[in-house]
């Protein structure tokens, strides 16, 4: 078929408009790059550097020589890996328990897991409820508040919902009891939507800020989304580098753009990893049911 003036006028501003906007939504994110990258004598002459002359680690090297800022990556880390982990065993083992339909108690269940999605008790509670708990300023705080969230499970429930029961039944007559069956036979099929999940709450638990303000009072537990806020408002620059190296630091923009880049990298690297099972566990948790 062919094009008349019409189509290709649309098509070739289409084709501009769309790359504007790529350009102003990917210049931030090059910038970023760029300067983090940057010799420290450059970019005090120049300031504005979209491409370096002379590129430079020194502003990575001085942070990940720096222990307080490097003791928030291993608090991120621990909140990411273990808080996941603990996350997907509650979700995954609540979302099974109430697809059986031979649960006691289960509209009941469901019902007070949708109450939750409509009604959030508020920030005041939530603090009461960790203090009272003993939680607070410790990383648990961040970890048992944020176990499940009850849009995970009803969409993994979804997904439970469309296994055969038939498969549950003929593992019992070979012996298997509930657990078994949840771990040798429920678990490995369900492996897309824990994939997919596991993203969902590893990306929270690593962009954990606003619970970390509330709850942690120590430095020293702080993720890695506080330190960097700090960093780039200035605010407790005493408190990140309290360990001052002998060495010239940096300029403080440079020391932004690195923090920036270094607090992204991670999860950049974890997704790939999971792409493959990402779409097709979504999908099937949230269309089928």
């Amino acid at each position: 078929m062919r094009e008349n003036l019409g189509d290709r006028v649309f098509n070739a501003a289409n084709i501009t408009f769309l790359a504007v906007v790529a350009i102003v939504t990917l210049f931030p994110i090059y910038y970023v790059v760029v300067v983090s990258f940057s010799d420290p004598t450059d970019y005090l002459q120049r300031k504005l550097v979209l491409f370096p002359t002379k590129w430079s680690f020194a502003s990575y090297e001085y942070l990940l020589n720096n222990k307080s800022f490097m003791r928030s990556i291993g608090n991120s880390l621990f909140l990411a890996t273990v808080g996941t982990a603990c996350s997907l065993m509650v979700t995954a083992s609540l979302a099974y328990a109430i697809s059986r339909k031979r649960l006691a108690g289960r509209k009941i269940i469901l019902f007070l897991i949708l109450f939750t999605i409509l009604f959030n008790p508020g920030i005041i509670p939530n603090y009461l409820v960790v203090k009272e708990l003993g939680f607070l300023n410790s990383t648990w705080s961040l970890i048992v508040p944020s176990l499940s969230a009850g849009w995970f499970v009803i969409l993994m429930k979804s997904f439970f919902d469309n296994i055969p029961d038939a498969l549950e039944e003929a593992a019992k007559i070979d012996g298997c009891n509930d657990l078994t069956v949840f771990a040798r036979i429920i678990i490995p099929l369900a492996l897309p939507a824990i994939a997919a999940f596991g993203l969902f709450y590893a990306v929270m638990y690593w962009n954990m800020y606003f619970n970390a303000l509330l709850y942690l009072n120590d430095y020293q537990k702080w993720p890695i989304q506080l330190v960097l806020q700090n960093i780039i408002s200035d605010s407790a620059a005493g408190a990140l580098m309290e360990d001052r190296l002998t060495q010239q630091p940096p300029p403080s923009e440079m020391l932004k753009m690195a923090a920036v880049v270094i607090a992204v990298t991670p999860i950049l690297c974890v997704y790939p990893l999971l792409q493959k099972h990402f779409a097709k566990g979504v999908m099937v948790g949230s269309v089928k049911g």
